[in-house]
């Protein structure tokens, strides 16, 4: 006798069976999750907002060195000046020489 080749009726899985939702648990834990994914990308939008905002500060503090830097070198011929005292930190004879 030949051997069957397709499967018996009983293997046949029940469709009709089966829950329309997940558990609440399932769901709860679902929503958690998603919830979480939400704040966490909201606090990445508001990160590279504020860093957005900082990067145009940081930009605009530059400007003011530069300008600041162009007021030293019309006024005294150079802008290497001490941050913490304020010295003028002139380029010596040995220098000048040099550049001759």
């Amino acid at each position: 006798m030949a051997k069957r080749k397709t499967p018996k009726t009983k293997e046949v899985v029940d469709l009709t069976a089966k829950s329309d939702k997940i558990t609440t648990e399932q769901l709860e834990k679902l929503q958690g999750t998603v919830n979480s994914l939400s704040r966490a990308q909201m606090d990445l939008g508001v990160l590279e907002s504020r860093k957005h905002e900082l990067l145009h500060s940081v930009m605009a503090v530059q400007d003011q060195i530069k300008s600041l830097q162009a007021e030293f070198l019309k006024d005294y011929g150079t802008y290497d000046v001490n941050v913490k005292d304020g010295t003028i930190n002139y380029a010596t004879d040995v220098e000048a020489n040099k550049e001759d």
